[in-house]
């Protein structure tokens, strides 16, 4: 997994080998290695990675594309998800998932604003941060 995440994330930045290994302080080589599974960073250079490549540490080493609900793509940046499908029932009513209830704290009872853009889609957030946003509490 960390071998393929890594060259997924390198080039989804469109890092070279040479230009990421330079940012890290390794060889060319080196960081050749770790891509091909040969050999695998100090936790200290796995740290690094993971914050040039803009991915938490445990998704660089753990994320697993085949068994994700990420809809196959790769490793996503560190704060950003993709919590998987959820079909719309007949009367407009959607499942969040479980996940996001529990990364947003969404408990029974929370007032949830629905912002569109027919240009981008729709958004999702708590009243609660929204007010807090618009206060200018961020």
């Amino acid at each position: 997994m960390f071998k393929d995440n890594l060259v997924s994330a390198r080039k989804m930045h469109g890092f070279s080998q040479d230009e990421l290994a330079e940012k890290i302080g390794v060889s060319r080589q080196t960081l050749s290695k770790y891509e091909t599974g040969e050999s695998l960073p100090d936790i200290e250079r796995g740290k690094l990675l993971a914050e040039v490549l803009d991915v938490s540490l445990d998704d660089l080493v753990n994320y697993d594309r085949e068994n994700s609900n990420n809809l196959g793509l790769g490793v996503p940046p560190k704060g950003k998800h993709v919590f998987g499908i959820t079909k719309v029932g007949e009367k407009g009513q959607i499942v969040i998932p479980a996940k996001a209830r529990k990364i947003f704290d969404i408990q029974p009872g929370d007032n949830l604003i629905i912002l569109g853009d027919e240009s981008q889609g729709i958004a999702i957030i708590k009243e609660k941060r929204l007010v807090e946003i618009l206060n200018g509490k961020e």
